[in-house]
């Protein structure tokens, strides 16, 4: 179900109220497509069921917009990000790139990876919520945006 009001809604369920939110994302067109062909390739056999699904998901639930349209504050790929650990209060620089790209250790993290999958497309300001492999749940707030390819001019990128 997609819900077009970012506002939450109230349900009521068995007698009970249930609050449910939208999580508004953005992607850029470019980034969009590149990420369906990049799935289309991993159909083949790289990345796990659960990371795909949870890519498609941010996919399908994400306003679209022209590279040369994103607001400064969405996370795009390439984007370099500052990111508050919600329980310990750590920083943290990272750069969301394709699985090519990867190297965790100097910040790099793959779109297909958990805490990839869950920065796209969010704004300065939101919290990123996202599980380790150990089953850990893990929360960030998105502090800035330290770099946008789209801001800088690159569109292609």
């Amino acid at each position: 179900m997609r819900v077009s009001d970012p506002e939450a809604l109230s349900l009521t369920l068995k007698e009970r109220p249930v609050e449910v939110t939208t999580l508004e994302r953005t992607l850029t067109e470019l980034d969009h497509v590149r990420l369906l062909n990049l799935l289309r390739r991993d159909a083949r056999g790289d990345g796990s069921p659960h990371q795909v699904r949870a890519i498609e998901d941010v996919l399908e639930a994400s306003a679209l917009v022209p590279s040369r349209e994103v607001a400064p504050d969405v996370v795009t790929m390439y984007s370099q990000v500052l990111l508050q650990d919600t329980q310990t209060g750590q920083r943290n620089t990272l750069t969301l790139c394709y699985p090519a790209d990867a190297e965790p250790a100097v910040g790099f993290v793959s779109v297909l990876s958990p805490v990839g999958s869950a920065l796209l497309g969010l704004r300065v300001g939101s919290i990123a919520h996202w599980s380790t492999p150990a089953g850990d749940e893990r929360a960030a707030e998105i502090l800035a945006i330290l770099f946008q390819p789209e801001s800088s001019g690159d569109y292609a990128m």
